[in-house]
């Protein structure tokens, strides 16, 4: 699957939620959703590393497959976020991280 067959999917994920769930999928909903799942990936990190209360730990497969999850999440979200303000989240990271604009 390449990029943009994968940023469209992930929208119709999200048109399909919000439908489903009677929520609009707006600029501020994504952004806030976006904080939201930087901070479950956050907690997921921190019950990875054992630095979380011991009633948390998993065992490593469990907690890697955890990170993987909320990983996603925030893509997604980032994904939502730059369909929603109308940038080409492709050509940006491409910009930014592969061919670096100066």
């Amino acid at each position: 699957m390449d990029f943009k067959e994968l940023q469209n999917k992930v929208v119709q994920n999200a048109i399909n939620y919000g439908k489903k769930y009677n929520v609009q999928i707006d600029e501020d909903f994504a952004l806030l959703k976006l904080y939201e799942e930087v901070g479950e990936l956050a907690q997921a990190v921190l019950i990875h590393r054992k630095k979380s209360r011991p009633e948390k730990y998993v065992s490593e497969e469990i907690s890697k497959k955890e990170l993987g999850k909320e990983l996603a999440d925030v893509v997604g979200m980032a994904i939502i976020n730059a369909h929603l303000l109308g940038i080409d989240l492709e050509e940006a990271i491409d910009k930014k991280w592969i061919n670096k604009e100066k």
